[in-house]
């Protein structure tokens, strides 16, 4: 009609454009990108990683330094004080030495036997020294040495090519040795049992 205003939104353009709603603002607000320089950076998160790493080996170096090594030197001082003090209180009172301090060797050379299950063909030279304590050992093994020689050479052909190959043969050899001239003696007379030779051909 003539001389009536156009309504708004009805193909009148609006000289005065509607106030944004505030729901939009708030979502063109959250779409919005951050700025760059804020939140965590991600070699910050590796940040506590990377100094444990680090200080580890310091640590186990501070605690073997300062901890464990004088704490290891103490013991092996400790240890070591006692057997000295254990021998001057000896000596002082007049006691015997230790048996140790009186051991005598005797060897017993050139035992030669055959290999078991070779038919023969191989066989084992070994020749042994004999270790013992007291002022007769010397002279108990020369009156035993026959017997000695025969347990010896006993036990040493028993054994096959294997059993003398297997890892740790020479101490079972010697556990046996030891066991067998011990019977023979009678009494444990003998404490080691060193191989000054030992071949196999």
């Amino acid at each position: 009609m003539p001389g009536q205003r156009p309504e708004p939104g009805y193909g009148a353009e609006e000289k005065h454009p509607r106030e944004p709603r505030p729901e939009a603002a708030d979502a063109r607000a959250s779409a919005a990108p951050e700025p760059k320089g804020e939140g965590i950076h991600p070699w910050r998160a590796w940040l506590p990683l990377a100094v444990a790493i680090a200080a580890m080996p310091l640590l186990a170096y501070a605690v073997t330094t300062f901890v464990l090594v004088p704490h290891l030197q103490k013991a092996l001082r400790g240890a070591g004080a006692a057997p000295a003090q254990t021998e001057a209180a000896s000596s002082k009172e007049g006691a015997p030495a230790p048996a140790s301090a009186h051991r005598e060797s005797v060897p017993l050379n050139k035992l030669l036997v055959n290999v078991a299950g070779t038919m023969g063909s191989r066989y084992l030279l070994a020749s042994i020294a004999v270790m013992g304590s007291g002022s007769s050992f010397k002279d108990r093994i020369a009156d035993k040495e026959p017997q000695l020689r025969d347990v010896a050479s006993s036990i040493l052909m028993a054994k096959t090519i294997a059993d003398l190959e297997k890892p740790g043969a020479r101490n079972l050899i010697r556990g046996e040795l030891l066991a067998g001239f011990n019977n023979i003696l009678g009494d444990p007379g003998v404490q080691e049992i060193y191989f000054t030779e030992f071949a196999i051909q």
